[in-house]
């Protein structure tokens, strides 16, 4: 299958499908994307694993990308 054709399948997944691909899509970087020269603190990257942890538990927990859309755009409105 090209990675076309599977570009083409993802919508067609269920969210946890693609639950499933964005973790096995993690595994090979692992925490490379926090190295020693990354800019954050100590405190934002426990935060951000908590986040992410969150996530991972209740990924239908969080809003939708149209929804933090929505309420940016009905703050710049406002």
């Amino acid at each position: 299958m090209s990675k076309a054709e599977i570009v083409a399948e993802l919508p067609k997944l269920t969210p946890a499908e693609r639950q499933e691909i964005r973790l096995k899509l993690a595994e090979p970087d692992g925490n490379d994307w926090l190295d020693e020269g990354d800019p954050l603190t100590e405190k934002e990257k426990v935060l951000l694993e908590a986040r992410l942890a969150a996530y991972e538990k209740d990924p239908e927990a969080g809003s939708t990308w149209q929804e933090v859309e929505d309420r940016v755009h009905a703050g710049l409105r406002a």
